[in-house]
């Protein structure tokens, strides 16, 4: 089975302009991603998707693959979409989303929600969560939280706390970790279809897919990759 690694990268970003070519030590962040997502065992052929040919050249340079993509694009799926219409049949049947800003994913858990999309036929993504141990982080708007059923489908995601503990019992609460796993013909319907007012109203995109009736299958793992959105996160990443 042919799987492919997108990883999006854009250099104007607002909060961190240039972001992908800041170093990390000896590399690029966007080096560092890439290197990462190649020692996956799942992922056939891994590529970085950007509108910028500075991005591109410090990826084909170091021997890596990496198509240009339009500018206007609002998100980082649209941009996978279209690098993936680009290369045509060599994307295979699975599409992996792979964030540009974490150089520290760990390929186990892009191999862990590979298997779990594989393995639920029924599901058209898969994405990992982790249980939240921070009791600061489930109140944080920017901590993305999960609700899932028995069977480990999403119900819904939200900046806001769910489920509500109205019963006061111990329970667990999940974060999602922003890695997604499509399946290649969902992922072309996905970004024709319209925003939901679900996700217009929390900005989370992953909820357009719940609302028009959809399934994401999420997977527990026990570790999560640090994430740089702004400067001062690459600061203190430099610091340990």
């Amino acid at each position: 089975m042919k799987i492919t690694g997108v990883i999006p990268a854009r250099w104007g970003s607002s909060r961190f302009p240039g972001k992908p070519l800041v170093m990390i030590d000896s590399k690029t962040m966007i080096r560092r991603v890439y290197d990462q997502a190649k020692k996956s065992k799942l992922i056939t052929n891994v590529i970085v998707a950007t509108d910028d040919i500075r991005i591109a050249n410090e990826i084909i340079n170091s021997g890596g693959e990496a198509v240009m993509t339009s500018s206007e694009h609002n998100t980082g799926t649209d941009r996978i979409s279209e690098a993936i219409k680009k290369i045509g049949n060599k994307a295979g049947e699975i599409i992996v989303n792979i964030q540009g800003d974490e150089p520290f994913i760990n390929p186990k858990t892009i191999d862990i929600a590979i298997k779990e999309l594989i393995k639920n036929k029924d599901a058209v993504v898969s994405t990992p969560v982790k249980k939240i141990s921070n009791e600061k982080e489930i109140l944080n708007e920017n901590i993305v939280k999960v609700a899932k059923d028995e069977k480990g489908y999403a119900l819904y995601f939200s900046r806001s706390v769910i489920p509500f503990n109205r019963s006061k019992k111990k329970i667990n609460y999940y974060k999602h970790i922003g890695l997604y796993v499509y399946r290649k013909n969902f992922l072309s319907k996905f970004v024709k279809m319209k925003q939901s007012e679900n996700e217009i109203a929390e900005s989370l995109e992953q909820l357009r897919i719940l609302d028009n009736g959809y399934k994401i299958k999420t997977v527990v793992i026990k570790e999560e990759s640090i994430s740089i959105d702004t400067p001062a996160d690459l600061k203190k990443i430099k610091k340990k």
